[in-house]
C-alpha cells in the first residue's frame, strides 16, 4: 500500500525521492543504522561499531537535511524500536526527525495497539508530532474483486461464498487472508470450503511446534486463561463471573496477573468488544486442546 501511495506520489511530484524501508527484522539500534543508511545512502554495506551508532546516525539525518529535493521515508513496522535493548531510540530519532523540514516521515505499524502508545500517549517523545491514521479492514466485495482477478489470472475462479467465509472467519484482517489464499492459489483448483479448511488447518500445522514451545514458557493459570480466551473467541468481561466459573479458573487477582503477563508479551490484545488471542492461527490451535 506505501509503495502504491509512493508511486502516485511519483505521478504528481516526478522530482521527489521515495524511500522504504521495513525493519521488522531488527533487533537494536546497530540493525537499525544500517538497514537505514543502506535505504538512504544506497546499496552500500556499512560496518558501525557499537558505540557509534548515534554518531552514523546524526550522519545520516545531516545527509537529508542537506537534500534539496523533498523526500518521503516510510518506515515499515516502526513499533519495533520499542523492542531495541537501547533506551531512549523513540527520542533520538524524534530529536533529529523534527529538524528536517524537506523530508515527510510515514511510519507504518501491524501493531496498532503499540503505535497509538508511542503517538497518542503524552509521556512519548512522538506525542503530537504526526497525523495518525488507522487503516481499516478493506471492504469484503473490494477484496473479493481483487481476490477472484489473480485468481482468474491463473484460469481459477474463488466464489463469492468461499471468499466471505474466510473474510468473515479472519474479520477482515489482511495478514490472515493473504496467507490463506495464497496457499489456495496454489492448489491450483478452484477452492471450496473444504480446501479453505484444509489450508488453515496446514498453517496451524506447521507452526505447532512454535506454539507448544510459546505456550512452555508460561505458567498453568495463564495457559489455562489463553486457552478460555480462546475457545470463547472474545471476551468482554475477564473478569465475570460466569467467565471464571466456566473454565474453572482460579481467583479473580490470578487471573488478572496472567492476564497481565499475556497482555505485556502480546499474546492476548484487548479489542473494543473484548480480550482476544492475538494470532488467529495460534487460537485456532488452541481451541484444538485439550483444556
Amino acid at each position: 500500500m506505501i509503495k502504491h501511495v509512493f508511486y502516485k506520489l511519483h505521478e504528481q511530484q516526478p522530482d521527489i525521492i521515495t524511500l522504504y524501508l521495513d525493519i521488522y527484522s531488527t533487533q537494536n539500534l546497530n540493525e537499525f543504522v544500517q538497514v537505514f543508511a543502506s535505504t538512504v545512502l544506497g546499496s552500500v554495506s556499512i560496518d558501525i561499531a557499537t558505540d557509534k551508532e548515534e554518531t552514523t546516525l546524526k550522519e545520516i539525518f545531516n545527509y537529508l537535511q542537506s537534500s534539496e529535493k523533498r523526500c518521503y521515508i516510510a518506515i515499515d513496522e516502526f513499533q519495533q524500536i520499542t523492542e531495541y535493548p537501547e533506551k531512549g531510540v523513540e527520542a533520538l530519532l524524534r530529536s533529529y526527525i523534527q529538524f528536517l523540514p524537506n523530508v515527510r516521515f510515514i511510519f507504518a505499524g501491524s501493531k496498532q495497539h503499540v503505535m497509538q502508545e508511542m503517538f497518542l500517549s503524552t509521556k512519548r517523545p512522538f506525542y503530537q508530532s504526526t497525523q495518525t491514521i488507522t487503516i481499516g479492514c478493506i471492504d469484503r466485495k473490494i477484496y473479493y474483486d481483487f481476490a477472484a482477478t489473480w485468481f482468474a489470472r491463473q484460469n481459477l475462479l474463488i466464489s463469492e461464498d468461499t471468499f466471505s467465509s474466510i473474510y468473515n472467519e479472519f474479520e477482515g484482517h489482511t495478514w490472515y487472508l493473504q496467507a490463506i489464499l495464497n496457499r489456495l492459489y496454489g492448489y491450483s483448483v478452484n477452492p471450496d470450503q473444504e480446501m479453505v479448511s484444509r489450508a488453515i488447518r496446514e498453517i496451524v500445522a506447521e507452526n505447532e511446534y512454535g506454539y507448544q514451545n510459546l505456550l512452555a514458557a508460561y505458567t498453568s493459570g495463564a495457559i489455562r486463561l489463553i486457552k478460555a480466551i480462546a475457545k470463547e473467541r472474545i471476551v468482554p468481561e475477564i473478569n465475570a463471573g460466569s467467565f471464571i466459573s466456566k473454565y474453572k479458573l482460579k481467583a479473580a487477582s490470578s487471573v488478572n496477573s496472567a492476564l497481565r503477563t499475556l497482555t505485556k508479551m502480546e499474546m492476548v490484545y484487548r479489542t473494543e468488544a473484548g480480550y482476544i488471542v492475538y494470532d488467529r492461527f495460534f487460537a485456532i490451535w488452541l481451541r484444538q486442546q485439550p483444556y
